[in-house]
């Protein structure tokens, strides 16, 4: 598996060649060599190399992973010379390991760091929404603007809503919208984020308020899918309708 894993380093290499990479050269040889690269890439064979070297060193640069050119030029060479490794079974084994050991602590400091940087964040922009014009606070620190009032009824945890909604981060960012999907959200109030459980009950059917959600009251510290961990989250929320949840003794007798 790790021989495999070294001739796919290898064969970024060929990409780094032809594409004209030359950390030595002037520019005019770097420009010259990427023209003879191009030049060459004219058979089925040497397309199907730079396309596979192009995806491995785009996905070393996504992962902020060096690219060591004379290292995957010894183990390209290596392989297509019948050569012997330059590395045995075990040393890859040791090797690899400890890389991915190195790359899971550098991403959890990352995900510590931004984590941080996202709670600072949104405490700094908590406070100063706090005072604008009506803006509200409840006690667990959910912060609501009533944007269109509604006259219908207030939905209990228990119930089912439907809503149309907008969600971003403090950056503007968008990250879920019903409204891009042009199709309402249906869903049990207590099989939410707790901001939505609490929000949505200060409501009524056809209200329209923005939900200011703190970290805590969101996904908190491990964040979810599009949002950072530790986000305060910005609802723009529209009630549209209410089904009460099946009373007890309804349950029984529908059984």
């Amino acid at each position: 598996m790790f021989n495999k894993r070294l001739l796919m380093a290898g064969v970024i290499c060929s990409a780094t060649v032809l594409a004209g990479c030359n950390e030595g050269g002037s520019e005019a040889t770097d420009k010259a060599a990427a023209t003879d690269a191009k030049a060459t890439l004219t058979t089925l064979e040497q397309k199907v190399n730079y396309a596979i070297a192009l995806n491995m060193a785009t996905n070393f640069k996504q992962r902020e992973v060096p690219i060591e050119v004379d290292a995957f030029t010894q183990a390209l060479t290596d392989v297509r010379d019948d050569k012997e490794p330059a590395l045995s079974q075990e040393e890859m084994q040791t090797v690899m390991q400890t890389f991915q050991e190195q790359q899971m602590e550098l991403q959890q400091q990352k995900q510590k760091e931004l984590a941080e940087t996202q709670k600072a964040e949104g405490e700094a922009y908590l406070a100063e929404n706090a005072g604008k014009e009506g803006v509200m606070i409840t006690e667990s620190g959910l912060q609501y603007k009533v944007l269109e009032e509604g006259d219908g009824v207030s939905p209990k945890a228990e119930d089912t809503v439907t809503v149309h909604y907008r969600g971003t981060l403090l950056d503007g960012t968008e990250f879920d919208s019903s409204y891009a999907r042009e199709q309402p959200a249906t869903f049990a109030l207590n099989q939410v984020i707790a901001g939505w459980t609490e929000g949505l009950q200060l409501m009524k059917t056809g209200a329209k308020y923005e939900l200011t959600i703190p970290s805590d009251l969101a996904y908190g510290p491990g964040g979810n899918q599009g949002i950072p961990p530790n986000s305060t989250l910005i609802f723009e929320v529209e009630l549209l309708e209410v089904e009460p949840a099946e009373a007890p003794e309804e349950a029984e007798a529908a059984e």
